[in-house]
């Protein structure tokens, strides 16, 4: 949010209430800036995607203004091994947001930390539920598993932050390892065929003290070397999308910018998904000053589902190409390497 004073917050206050509704870039209230994704931005995390909202910045020296020119969000995913109780499923999802000075010059330290926390809070509560773990997290059942740390970091805001769905998350490939003793009979195989590790023949059949299947009784783990890098993570059409509605006693708008913010703080955050095609929802959160009643949080809701569906729609169409991109880069990256 910006600083404005009590005229330039009636200004804008009247000119969303007047017919039509009039915003300072010439949108409709149900109109969203240009919205560009982009996917492995950051090499060394095992999934990363970079949001921008608004206009494109023309370098970091311009981004350091402040919310001129739109809002930029990089969020990033680290794998680690985890261990996990007997009685644990295993896997969890833990979420960090942070924000640069940068993007909100006008608050103050613990101010800045609110609105960290606050961040945070949100996208944990949805995000982190047991319901969306993805299954694949799991790597030796009951013993170990991955603990996927995603940490968004918004460096510009122009309003309405937005984080992307990491599809390009690979988790590494695994093959579970067993320990056992010399002259028991080999078990059968489990998932790999063709990179199982070579196991010596005695005269009592398998002699070696290390087994790579049977996955029931493993201990531990190795790593599989695939060009792919690993699994996408399990479930992705079950991951929300946030829309957020700023609300005036007539009238709700999307994408506000930062001075439309500041003079209608009064707003809606709801997070649909829709696995299969129906719409689910996973939370809703008002904030903000003001007061609503339920009649129009209801009528609200059912706008809120439509505007998730289209940005959903859109979503997956464009990370469905990022994806494709960065299949056949990291495939030609992987060979180049074997050739040489």
């Amino acid at each position: 949010m910006t600083s404005l004073s009590k005229v330039e917050i009636s200004y804008i206050r009247s000119s969303l209430l007047s017919d039509p509704p009039l915003r300072a870039d010439g949108r409709t209230p149900v109109d969203f800036r240009p919205i560009v994704v982009e996917t492995g931005v950051a090499p060394l995390a095992n999934g990363s995607a970079r949001v921008s909202i608004g206009q494109p910045r023309a370098g970091r020296g311009h981004e350091a203004q402040g919310a001129g020119g739109g809002t930029e969000v990089v969020a990033a995913v680290k794998l680690e091994v985890d261990g996990v109780g007997e009685d644990e499923e295993g896997g969890k999802v833990v979420c960090s947001v942070s924000c640069s000075p940068a993007a909100y010059p006008h608050l103050t330290s613990p101010a800045l930390d609110d609105l960290q926390s606050d961040l945070t809070s949100l996208l944990g509560s949805v995000l982190s539920h047991p319901s969306l773990c993805p299954k694949n997290l799991v790597i030796v059942p009951g013993k170990k598993a991955w603990a996927l740390r995603l940490d968004t970091i918004v460096f510009a805001d122009a309003g309405n932050h937005a984080a992307a769905a990491l599809v390009d998350t690979r988790v590494p490939s695994t093959r579970s390892v067993e320990y056992r003793a010399p002259g028991r009979q080999s078990v059968t195989l489990n998932e790999v065929s063709d990179d199982v590790m070579d196991v010596d023949q005695g005269k009592n059949g398998s002699s070696s003290m290390l087994e790579t299947r049977n996955p029931s009784s493993a201990v531990d783990f190795e790593l599989a070397d695939y060009w792919d890098e690993g699994k996408v993570l399990e479930s992705r059409d079950a991951w929300p999308v946030c829309v957020t509605l700023n609300m005036l006693p007539t009238i709700h708008f999307l994408d506000a910018t930062s001075q439309e913010e500041t003079a209608v703080p009064l707003r809606l955050h709801v997070m649909f998904a829709f696995p299969g095609g129906k719409p689910t929802l996973h939370g809703m959160k008002m904030a903000g000053a003001g007061t609503s009643d339920m009649t129009q949080i209801g009528v609200l809701l059912k706008h809120a589902e439509k505007y998730a569906r289209n940005m959903w729609t859109g979503l997956e169409a464009k990370l469905a190409e990022e994806e494709a991109r960065r299949s056949v880069k990291a495939r030609e990256k992987f060979y180049g390497r074997r050739r040489r």
